[in-house]
């Protein structure tokens, strides 16, 4: 059975946004605009895209 990873792409940036929003962007490994980066498909890694999911574009990889 394949695990299910989730592609993470940062569309808008960070600058005006409360620290915490930015702590959570540099948690999920994203560094700069349109830099994308794969995650495990975890509650955790759900959890930080929800706070964030104004910022961010994701897709379901297998």
């Amino acid at each position: 059975m394949a695990k299910k990873a989730l592609k993470i792409t940062l569309k808008r940036s960070i600058i005006g946004y409360h620290r915490k929003q930015k702590a959570t962007v540099e948690a999920l490994g994203l560094k700069r605009l349109h830099h994308s980066v794969t995650q495990k498909d975890t509650p955790q890694i759900r959890g930080m895209i929800n706070k964030i999911t104004h910022l961010v574009e994701v897709e379901e990889v297998s």
